[in-house]
Order: C-alpha cells, then sequence, then structure tokens
C-alpha cells in the first residue's frame, strides 16, 4: 500500500486551491458610433450580442437591451465575464438591427461584426474598432468596448426611483420620461451606469426597480459624484433634455432604512434664463437595498457543510475485473484509473465535511443475492445506510465488493442523480446555507440514459449541488462534454434549460500522466463559484458570519 498512501499525500497537497481567489470577473461596457442601416429611410434598433469561442464554435454568451431609432447607441446593459490570465479568450461581438415586433435573431438585419481577445480589451481597457460585414468594413461604423475589473467589493445595491412634477415636453401628450445615471472617473469623463425604461405620457412617472453593482456605480467610492439627467424620449431619437441633478452613493444611502433621498430637477438654460424658474421637476430615491455578495469562503467558514457521494460504474465494458486489462482490475501496488480518480477528488472534498462518512453507490452491474440489475445500490450492500467512513472506507468497499458483483449494463447515471437531488431538495426546506452536495460519478463510457440524464441536471440546477464526471478509459467521451454547459446552454428533452451549469466533465486520460493534485485542481476548480452562484442566487447568506467576511465588509 506504499503507493496509495502517495496519492493521498499528493492529492492532499492540493488544497491550496480553495484559498486562492477563483478568477477575475470583468465588467464590458459596449457603445457604437455611426451604423448605418439597409434601409436609408430610417435608422436602426441595434442591440449587440455577445460570442465566445469554445472548441473552435462560437456561443451566445450575452446580449444587450435595444436601443430604438439610433446610429450612435450607448448601451446601459453590462457584460460580466470571467477573466483567465492563462487562457486565450476569443470574443466576437456582433450588432443586429431587431425590428420592433421582434426580438429574435430571425428577422434581425446583421449590421456588422468584430473579434478579439478579452486579453486584449483587458490590456488596452477601451478597444475601438470598425465593424465588418462579409470580411469588408461596414460604413464608418465602429464599436468601442470598456473593461473594468470586478475589485475586491463584488457587493450590488438595489435602487428605485420616481419623479413628481416633470416639465412637459410634448404638445399632444406628456412628457414620455426616462433617467440616465453617469458615474464621473477621475480623469472628469463620463461612463453611462445605468438607463432606466420609459414611462409613456407621465410627468410623475415611477421607473422600476434595478440592480447595479457597487463597483460600477461608484468604483468602490462612495463620494464619487454621480451625474443624473432625466430626457423625454422622442420616437426618432432625439430626446428632449428636461433637467439633471448631481447625487452621491453617500448620499443615496441615505434611503436604506425605508427613508426618502429627493433631488430637484434642474435645467441650467431655464435656470439662467428665467428669473422665478424653481425647477423641472423632483426626483425621489425611494429604495436603497445593498447587497452582501458573499465568497466561498464566506459559507465554508460559515459553517456550510460539502456532502460528497460517489458513484461508480460497474457495467461489462469496464472489463472482467480479475482480467489486469480491466479498467477494475486490482493490481497489487499500483490503484487502478477509478482509485485513483476517487482518492484524488476525495480527499480535498473530505476536508470540507465533519463527519467524514461518504455514501458510495455503484450502477450497471447485477448485485447479490438475487442478481438484479441496479443503477443506484450501495457497495457496502448496506442499503439503509451506505456511507462509509472517510475516502479509506469508500476503497475498502470498493475492492469487497468488486468480486462479488456481476458487471452488467446498461450505464444509467440519471437514477443516481436524482438519489443526490432527493437529499439536496430536502436540504432547501432549512432555507439555510448548511449542506452542499457533490456527487462524482466515475465511468467508463457514453451513458445510454442522456434524455433522462438531461432531466435529471436540469431539476439538480435549481438544488445545493454539483455533478462531477471523470471519464476512465479510452472510450469516446464525446456525448459527455454536452452534459457540460460551458460549450452552450444545456436544456431538458422538453427545452428547459438549467439554471445554472453544474456539470464538470474530465477525461481521466488528460491527467494520466499529471499529480492528482492536477486533477483534483481540474474537477474542482468550478466548485467554489457553484456554491457561490447557488446560494446568492437564493439570497441565502452564509450562517454565521466568520471572521474573514467581516474583515472585508464594505464600511457604512
Amino acid at each position: 500500500m506504499k503507493k496509495m498512501s502517495n496519492i493521498y499525500e499528493s492529492a492532499a497537497n492540493t488544497l491550496g486551491i480553495f484559498s486562492s481567489p477563483c478568477l477575475t470577473k470583468v465588467e464590458l461596457r459596449v457603445a457604437c458610433k455611426g451604423i448605418s442601416d439597409r434601409d436609408a429611410l430610417s435608422k436602426p434598433d441595434p442591440c449587440v450580442i455577445l460570442k465566445m469561442q469554445s472548441h473552435g464554435q462560437w456561443f451566445e454568451v450575452d446580449r444587450t437591451e435595444v436601443i430604438r431609432t439610433c446610429i450612435n447607441p450607448v448601451f446601459s446593459k453590462l457584460f460580466t465575464v470571467d477573466f483567465y490570465f492563462e487562457e486565450v479568450q476569443r470574443l466576437r461581438f456582433e450588432v443586429h438591427d431587431i425590428s420592433s415586433n421582434h426580438n429574435g435573431l430571425k428577422e434581425a438585419d446583421f449590421l456588422g461584426g468584430v473579434e478579439c481577445t478579452l486579453g486584449q480589451i483587458v490590456s488596452q481597457r477601451k478597444l475601438s474598432k470598425s465593424l465588418l460585414k462579409h470580411g469588408n468594413t461596414a460604413g464608418k461604423s465602429s464599436i468601442t468596448v470598456i473593461a473594468e475589473e470586478l475589485s475586491g467589493n463584488d457587493d450590488y445595491v438595489e435602487l428605485s426611483f420616481s419623479a413628481r412634477k416633470l416639465d412637459d415636453k410634448d404638445f399632444f401628450s406628456k412628457s414620455d420620461p426616462f433617467l440616465e445615471i453617469f458615474r464621473i472617473n477621475d480623469d472628469a469623463t463620463q461612463q453611462l451606469v445605468h438607463r432606466t425604461e420609459v414611462v409613456m405620457n407621465n410627468l410623475n412617472p415611477a421607473w422600476k426597480t434595478f440592480k447595479v453593482s457597487v463597483n460600477s456605480l461608484c468604483s468602490g467610492d462612495q463620494d464619487r459624484r454621480l451625474k443624473c439627467i432625466v430626457w423625454d424620449w422622442d420616437s426618432n431619437g432625439k430626446h428632449d433634455f428636461i433637467g439633471e441633478f448631481s447625487s452621491t452613493f453617500k448620499e443615496m444611502r441615505g434611503a436604506l432604512e425605508g427613508r426618502q433621498v429627493q433631488w430637484e430637477c434642474i435645467n441650467p438654460k431655464y435656470k439662467a434664463k428665467k428669473k422665478n424658474y424653481k425647477n423641472s421637476g423632483i426626483v425621489i430615491l425611494n429604495q436603497c437595498k445593498i447587497h452582501k455578495m458573499h465568497s466561498f469562503l464566506d459559507y465554508i467558514m460559515g459553517g456550510c457543510q460539502i456532502q460528497f457521494t460517489v458513484a461508480i460504474d460497474f457495467t461489462a465494458s469496464n472489463g472482467d475485473p480479475r482480467n489486469s486489462c480491466s479498467l477494475h482490475y486490482i493490481h497489487p501496488y499500483q490503484p487502478n484509473e477509478y482509485l485513483k480518480a476517487l482518492v484524488a477528488v476525495g480527499e480535498i472534498c473530505q476536508d470540507y465535511d465533519s463527519d467524514k462518512m461518504f455514501p458510495a453507490f455503484g450502477f450497471g452491474a447485477r448485485v447479490p443475492p438475487e442478481y438484479k440489475v441496479s443503477h443506484d445500490f450501495a457497495i457496502n450492500f448496506n442499503e439503509d445506510n451506505p456511507e462509509c467512513a472517510g475516502i479509506q472506507g469508500v476503497v475498502e468497499a470498493y475492492q469487497s465488493c468488486l468480486p462479488k458483483l456481476q458487471l452488467y449494463g446498461p450505464t444509467n447515471i440519471a437514477p443516481i442523480i436524482q438519489k443526490v437531488a432527493k437529499s439536496a431538495s430536502e436540504e432547501t426546506n432549512t432555507k439555510e446555507a448548511s449542506q452542499y452536495f457533490i456527487l462524482l460519478i466515475l465511468t467508463d463510457g457514453v451513458i445510454t440514459d442522456m434524455a433522462d440524464t438531461r432531466e435529471a441536471i436540469v431539476h439538480a440546477s435549481h438544488l445545493p449541488m454539483s455533478v462531477i464526471i471523470v471519464g476512465v478509459g479510452n472510450a469516446d467521451f464525446s456525448d459527455m462534454q454536452m452534459l457540460d454547459g460551458d460549450d452552450g446552454i444545456l436544456r431538458s428533452p422538453k427545452g428547459e434549460p438549467v439554471l445554472r451549469d453544474i456539470v464538470q466533465f474530465v477525461p481521466f486520460r488528460n491527467f494520466k500522466h499529471a499529480s492528482p493534485a492536477a486533477l483534483a485542481k481540474s474537477v474542482l476548480a468550478e466548485v467554489p463559484n457553484q456554491v457561490v452562484d447557488y446560494y446568492n442566487g437564493k439570497g441565502i447568506k452564509p450562517k454565521c458570519v466568520s471572521e474573514y467576511e467581516s474583515s472585508r465588509t464594505l464600511a457604512p
């Protein structure tokens, strides 16, 4: 067993991966100039679509709002992307003219696009390029992308504005007001932070509540000046100026406790000309809520346990365990691929589980005493208590059950996903961040119940769980890549998309000659973000505030 202990040691050395920050998030803002339309009589209704390249194919990541009748659009919606220094991340920005009666791309006119890397944008901070259409420049049209790192404080703020007695700018009806908020940068330039929707024919509008990151609003500086402008929307794109006012995030925080903050909306021209001019209306901030974005460490240090479950493939395609060519062959000195993968990943997870008891299941075998095929049997043959003591207990249960099983088939993994989802579903009733479930599936081949598996994963994406699949052996795993939503959005057979990407697939052969640490790092890299996305998305705070968290809280 000498070699076994080496595996444990090297796997344990990777524990550092959880204490390092996952990655850098970058906010991208987009604006275009001089967009021409095929229809010379009308202006386009532009929308920018962001695509990323993965395995040679382009996938849509996100899109901006549509701005009606505009040739120089400045988009309010941000793109938030993960930046990996060590990777070339290819991006494509496409500008489409989206007709007002249809928000899909079918009737959209492609107005031009540009390709670049995220690294280029990040290194230049501001990248402007001519739009290309079928390889040629599209008139004099261009696109500008500005990048900003989401640093340190990724809390976000919820704001709710209304106004009263705004100036009337329309002859036959009342004004159609919308509000724009700009951040004044250190170099005195203005950066659009948010644009509200238009409220038609109303001098006392109440705009929809919106969320914006504190970083985006004021770069973490509560005294940074914010400029707010109220416009009267016009269908020809030439909006009329109603008035403006200045504020700071510090001042807006006055609306935290249910109080209102209000400003006079001033038109400087009227103020200069008219003696008895008071204002062009009042803008009111009805509420300001600050939402803390908690980190993976906040949840772990707040007492969230990682519940680790293992499922092992015992289908006949693995080969007879007595044969040295079998993937399940138990070598006296050398662990097989199943054991290597189990130990490398399990060693890390067990440090986040206080009782160190792991349920371990098998699938695809005929099980004693009746030798019926099962897809979720306990490998310790104790259905009432499938838990094994520590990773070593799982290893021992695996080795002792192998001779008693008849390897069979097919390769169905939906039942085991559903089994863990049942436990995760019960956990959601607590409304606390106390248990997050990780299911490690070790399999040698392509799964046969793909439709049921997709259905199970879409259901599980609403629960506190992640699924890690390690492909063992040399089979064609291309179908498995589809379950890992990195290439696009995984959908159930009925077309329902996953709520979050919870599956990570890794072929073991890619790590055959690497250390277990490298496998564990690759397999578990996405877990911290998956935990955070789940709990933050549900508005669930860590159970108790850790010292770590209180040391990084935004000062009031």
